[in-house]
């Protein structure tokens, strides 16, 4: 499989590592506004994706979910598949729907907001909210880095450098666990914490921007730390990440508890990962012609794996 991967960011160099690591998979091209990058892999311009869309199977998108993917991600689904990470939960459908209008006209297929949550996290509240009677579930996440959320606060006008993190509650996910869930969610239960370097007459401003930004910190119990360059670069260019879903239900007084947990070192590769699974399926679903954009619900697992089915059946089931 032919993979295009559109950005170099943090995200991109991840994914390009990674695919390096998979069976059946290699990087064709980097599309990229940057004439050079610090790569061996062949750089081509993005202005320029149409005139090479023929040389790849799938384009893993690794662009910012704050403008980027819902302003370009159509456009590459019109000349190829997609993999995307679009982070922003409340407005998935609305992008979801966007895109499959796109892959269905041009027969590619769209796999929308992979990556932990969307992604890993959103498979598992699904089963686990299934399978508990009566099914009271939290999600925290973190301690660490935030991508999406510190490439939110990147593009305010006057950050030089910026990263936020989200900090759960220890007492709210200990109450979670025990079922004790009334009064819990996720704003109550986390904290979300930047670190930004800005000249000194730019930083009232983005403070009240960071926290007046609907979707991403709004309703949050929020700080904002103004920090200058040797120390952001000291104590803040790591990309930790994690987290938990916790799942509780009672089958006539027996209490269960269903608990997935991810603990990150570097995040851009975790995400990085499970793009690349979801690549892998959505060319095997352009194959079938099951053309549009889905999300990781409607994925068949074993699309994701470069394992053959009946291999999988007989080793896991």
């Amino acid at each position: 499989m032919r993979v295009g991967i559109v950005g170099y960011g943090n995200l991109g160099k991840s994914v390009e590592k990674l695919v390096a690591l998979q069976p059946d998979m290699e990087v064709s091209a980097i599309f990229s506004r940057r004439d050079t990058l610090d790569t061996d892999t062949r750089v081509l311009p993005v202005a320029e994706f149409e005139k090479y869309s023929d040389e790849i199977d799938v384009a893993i998108l690794c662009l910012g979910s704050a403008t980027d993917i819902p302003e370009q991600a159509p456009e590459f689904a019109k000349h190829v598949n997609t993999v995307d990470t679009y982070d922003n939960h409340r407005d998935v459908p609305r992008h979801r729907q966007t895109m499959n209008e796109v892959a269905e006209a041009h027969e590619t297929v769209a796999i929308v907001s992979t990556g932990w949550d969307p992604g890993m996290f959103s498979i598992n509240r699904t089963m686990a909210e299934a399978i508990l009677p009566n099914a009271k579930q939290n999600t925290f996440w973190g301690p660490g880095l935030s991508q999406g959320h510190s490439d939110a606060v990147r593009r305010i006008d006057g950050v030089i450098k910026g990263v936020q993190y989200t900090i759960p509650a220890e007492d709210a996910l200990q109450r979670a666990r025990n079922g004790e869930t009334e009064g819990l969610d996720g704003k109550s239960a986390h904290k979300r914490v930047c670190y930004i370097v800005a000249d000194e007459a730019d930083q009232e401003r983005i403070e009240n921007e960071i926290r007046t930004m609907p979707d991403y910190f709004v309703g949050y119990q929020v700080e904002v730390h103004f920090v200058d360059e040797a120390t952001f670069d000291a104590e803040h260019t790591g990309m930790p990440h994690g987290g938990h879903v916790v799942t509780t239900g009672d089958t006539g007084g027996f209490h269960h508890l269903i608990e997935y947990t991810l603990e990150l070192e570097r995040n851009p590769d975790f995400t990085g990962a499970v793009a690349i699974a979801y690549a892998r399926a959505a060319v095997r679903m352009q194959e079938n012609q099951a053309y549009g954009a889905y999300s990781v619900l409607e994925v068949p697992p074993f699309l994701i794996s470069p394992t053959p089915l009946d291999d999988l059946i007989a080793r896991d089931v």
